[in-house]
Parts: structure tokens; sequence; C-alpha cells
């Protein structure tokens, strides 16, 4: 097999060869070399984040009279190329790499000097456009990495919410249309009184709603830049102006409303905002594992487990037994919120790894809050296409036990008091005659009042059974 062929490039460490097509230089070559760690890149989002703040940058710099304004719009031209998609395979260092990202930061540099330079004539190995004196004129790797990571970070999570409220939407929608069902509630996995169907998906609803509302309120955290702190937070080599104009360039690129740091300092020193963010992804997923293990639970079966609802269909579910099918949309959800938990775990150790003036662990937790988002988006938008808005109703299951349940007997409780209503439960489960039966046998009630008693409503909401008047009538 031939030699792939190579050009020599220089950096302050000496000669290295480079891959002749590549748009990357010697930096960046190095870091391949020393980390061939797991063959995964730094995401797309955090790449274009990088490079749309590399354009502001450059923009700024002619603006201000810093850089040369051919240049200048030699980088915008190349930036643009890269954030239609272009040339992504060239931003090639590992996610585990040199602490703070600082060989990510040269992989952006370098790859916008090459191609600016050649839409200006020249050679790649020229330097005619350098990427440390142009391309990362005003900024260190310590004041763009973080910046980076939180444009990133506010532009995925702008994905992710309509997603939310899509989900939000349709367990409130399953909510209206099952809520004449009654059921049987549950409390530490046996019987309690009851409960209609209805009601138990507008409450996922409800927790849907606040987790989605918590996500916003994380992310208006990282709409605060440190950009323009340079290399320890004091702006050294930036003009004044430079921070409050690099953040307005950004926010007009983006439609976004980004704000400069008050204390560049501390916004070079703390990563709580990608924390915090990640925080109430995990709050959401915590949450969401158990929404999705009640439906596990309520579709078990079909002829062995609750069967109060039936999940789509999607595929078979075994190799070797007919017939079978599972909860997969659920699982794969399971298997995605689990991921995003270990996630938040990382970033939260790699948060509270910095000193002093930086955290040098920002490369690991870029990836992990950008890939948490990632998935977040693309699972539950499949899950409620595939499995929530498809969900159906089992309601002779239902109502069934419902009817057999003890907890019915705590209904009775007002009527002929606790003792004689635990006598009858007792009697329900060692008999297995209803509730309901038991009570017109014994003649505790007559028929009209049980069934004025047992109502769905009435016995659904606050209030005692067949007493409490609502709206003038009694139910």
């Amino acid at each position: 097999m031939p030699k792939a062929k190579t050009r020599i490039e220089k950096d302050s460490m000496g000669e290295i060869r480079v891959p002749s097509d590549a748009l990357y230089g010697a930096q960046t070559q190095r870091a391949r070399e020393n980390f061939p760690v797991s063959g995964i890149r730094e995401s797309e989002a955090l790449i274009k984040a990088y490079i749309l703040l590399k354009r502001a940058a450059a923009m700024t710099n002619a603006k201000l009279g810093t850089l040369d304004k051919k240049i200048s719009a030699a980088i915008k031209e190349a930036a643009d190329e890269i954030l239609t998609g272009k040339y992504i395979d060239q931003f090639v260092v590992d996610v585990f790499q040199a602490g703070a990202g600082t060989s990510f930061n040269m992989n952006c540099n370098e790859v916008l000097a090459n191609l600016a330079a050649v839409k200006l004539g020249k050679k790649k190995t020229e330097h005619y456009v350098h990427p440390n004196d142009h391309v990362n004129m005003g900024q260190s790797t310590n004041d763009t990495f973080p910046a980076a990571m939180r444009i990133s970070a506010s532009i995925e999570l702008d994905k992710l919410i309509p997603v939310l409220k899509e989900l939000e939407n349709s367990f409130r929608n399953k909510g209206k249309e099952f809520d004449g069902i009654l059921k049987s509630g549950r409390t530490h996995l046996q019987d309690a009184v009851p409960v209609r169907l209805g009601q138990e998906f507008k409450a996922y609803a409800g927790t849907v709603s606040k987790c989605r509302k918590a996500i916003e309120a994380a992310g208006k955290t990282v709409l605060e830049l440190g950009i323009g702190g340079s290399a320890a937070g004091t702006g050294l080599n930036t003009l004044p102006e430079y921070s409050a104009e690099i953040v307005n360039e950004i926010s007009r690129f983006t439609r976004k409303k980004f704000r400069c740091a008050p204390d560049l300092r501390e916004a070079m020193q703390s990563n709580l905002p990608i924390v915090t963010v990640s925080g109430s992804l995990r709050n959401f997923s915590v949450e969401m594992i158990r929404i999705a293990n009640d439906l596990r639970l309520l579709s078990s079966g079909p002829t062995t487990g609750f069967g109060e609802i039936k999940l789509p269909p999607v595929q078979p579910g075994s190799s070797i037994m007919p017939g079978k099918v599972n909860p997969v949309m659920a699982e794969m959800l399971n298997q995605v919120l689990f991921h995003v938990i270990g996630n938040d775990t990382t970033i939260v150790f790699a948060a509270q790894a910095g000193q002093m003036e930086l955290n040098v662990m920002m490369p690991v937790m870029a990836y992990n809050l950008l890939q948490s988002i990632e998935i977040l988006t693309n699972s539950l938008e499949v899950f409620r296409i595939k499995c929530v808005d498809g969900i159906t109703a089992e309601v002779d299951k239902c109502r069934e036990y419902a009817e057999k349940s003890v907890g019915l007997a705590t209904i009775l409780n007002t009527y002929i008091g606790y003792d004689n209503a635990s006598k009858i439960a007792k009697e329900s489960v060692e008999s297995g005659k209803p509730i309901p039966r038991l009570i017109l046998e014994k003649k505790l009630m007559t028929e009209d009042q049980l069934q004025k008693v047992l109502d769905t409503k009435s016995i659904t909401e606050p209030g005692i059974p067949g007493k409490t008047r609502r709206k003038g009538k009694s139910i």
C-alpha cells in the first residue's frame, strides 16, 4: 500500500509531517499523534460554535483596527464555508486531549488560517494568514473554549425545548382522552384508592412541564460569555472595547441575547453554567426514567401483567418467542436517560477539578453536555411519535382492577368506619369477591347509594364520595 503524501510543517517544537491535503497544521498533527485515545471527536455543534466565535473575532479585530481587513474578510469567508457543514472532517483532535482544549483551539485556528490563505491566493505552508497572530488574535484557549461551550449549548438547547413541549402536550392530550377511565391506584406497588387513568397522564405532563421550565432557566446561564478575558481573565493583549464588540457580533450572528460576563476572571475559573444545564438534564432524566418505567408496568402482559394500557407495537420482541412484543421505545429511552446521568457525573467531576484561573477539563465537559442534549432531543422525539401518541387504554381491565382493589374499601371509612372497612377489604382478598358485591351482600348500602358513592369523578376528586356537593348537585 503506497504511503500517503505529506508536507513539512513547523511550529515552536520543530518540524513535523502533515498529510498533504490536510487543512490543519503542525499543532493539530502533534495532537493526533499524542492523543490516539478514543477516535471520538468533538461534536459538530462545538466545532461550529468555535468557528463562529473566530469569525466574530476576525470581524471585531478588523473593526477595531488591529487586523488587516483583507485577512479578516478571508477568515470570515472561510468560517462561513465551515458553518455550512464543509470541512468538518478537518477537525480531527480526540475528545480526550490536552487540557483546556488547546489542541482543539489550534485545530480551528490552523484550518481557518489555511483556508483563508488559499482564498487570498497563497499556499498553506506560507502562513500568510497565521493561526496564532491572525485567527487567534486577542484570544486564548482559556477564554474561547468556555465561550464556545456556552454558545453551542445555548444553540442546541433551542432544539431540545420544542421537543419537550411536544412531549408535554402529548401526555396532556392522553390525559384528556383517558379522563373518564377509572383504575386502581397503586402505592408501594400494592392496591390503593382508585384514580383515573387520565389523571396519571396529566401528572406526567405536569412533570415534563416543570422540567422543561427548569431547563429553560438553566439555559439562560450560558448566555453569559467570558470572551475577551484572554489567558487569565485579565484581558491582556485585547483592546478595552474588544469584549463588548465580539459579544455583540456573536449575538447578531446567532440572533441570541448573549452578554458579557461581569467578571471575566470568574467566567474563566468557573463552569457553573455548564453544570447547571447538565444538572437540569439530569433531573429531567430522573423523572423520565420513572415515567418510562410506569408505562412499561402499565403495559406489562399481555396476560400476566397489568395490561391497563397498550403501547404501539413497533417491532418483534424476541428471536425465539413467536408473537412477543416488547416496550422497546421506553427501553431505548431509559438507556439514553441513564447515559445522560452518567454524562452529568463526568461533568460534575470535571467542573470541580479546576484550579486557580482555569479549568483544564473542558473538552470532555463540552462533549458530554452536547451529547446529552443531542441524544435527548432525538430520543424524546421518536419516543413521543412511536410510543406516547399511540398509547391506547384497556378500559375493561382498568375497571376490573378498580373494582377488585382493596383500596376501594377506603371509600367506606366515612360510612361504616375504618375497622369494618378493613374487614370488608380482608374478606375481598380471601374470597376473591369484589368489594362492591360484598357491600351489597351485607346490605351495608343500597345499590342506589353505592352507585352514587362509586361515581368515577366522585371517588377521584377531593371530597367525601356520596356526600360532598359540587355545583349544587349531589354526586
